[in-house]
């Protein structure tokens, strides 16, 4: 089917993986196209394979999963990475969520709660649990751009409260009417300005400075 997400499964348990792949197998628009055991073999993998999501756990010999999330990142890699840990520690999750990954969950998700966030983070949603939103909104407190919201634009706000809403691109376009040219441009503006490094950090300041809707 040409509209099946294609997921690669990177975690160094193979209990895990198979736990994994026997679930999402039975998901009509999901499609595991393959495994990896550790966090190079995941990029690598990802590399050849082309998936849309990545299931990526945290802790892994060989290459963990936020080297292995820079590294993607490094590479332009078009693959959302959703992060599936048992690991709740702030010093676990926000680095995780800096190196570029788009969703997080837990290894004890509710199976239909993780074909659910697979289908939204593939739809260009930001997917957070609140304590995570929480640890990294404590960890960005006192750098994140604070007090520099008086630069941004109008149209800029508005998209800044629509990439809050967890909204993609294309979305945003349609809703405002603009080319998803236009709104690149625009989110590149919003994250120089707001000195921050990706999509998460944005809507997380919208949230802290009040700017979503």
């Amino acid at each position: 089917m040409a509209d099946q997400i294609k997921v690669l499964l990177v975690d160094d348990h193979q209990v895990v993986r198979r736990g994994l792949r026997t679930f999402l197998e039975v998901q009509g628009d999901i499609e595991v196209v393959g495994e990896a055991a550790d966090g190079a073999e995941g990029v690598a993998r990802t590399e050849e394979l082309k998936p849309d999501v990545v299931l990526m756990d945290v802790k892994m010999p060989v290459m963990d999963g936020v080297d292995a999330l820079r590294r993607l990142r490094e590479l332009d890699n078009p693959a959302k990475v959703l992060i599936v840990t048992s690991f709740t520690e702030r010093r676990t999750v926000v680095p995780a969520l800096r190196a570029g990954a788009a969703g997080y969950v837990y290894k004890d998700v509710d199976p239909d709660a993780l074909a659910g966030a697979i289908r939204s983070v593939h739809a260009g949603h930001i997917l957070l649990q609140p304590e995570v939103a929480g640890a990294l909104l404590a960890q960005e407190e006192t750098n994140s751009g604070q007090g520099r919201g008086g630069s941004l634009t109008e149209r800029e706000r508005e998209v800044l409260g629509l990439i809050a809403d967890g909204r993609s691109n294309r979305e945003i376009a349609r809703a405002l009417v603009l080319s998803e040219k236009t709104v690149k441009t625009h989110v590149s503006n919003i994250l120089m300005k707001l000195d921050l490094a990706d999509r998460t950090q944005a809507a997380l300041w919208a949230v802290r400075h009040g700017a979503a809707g």
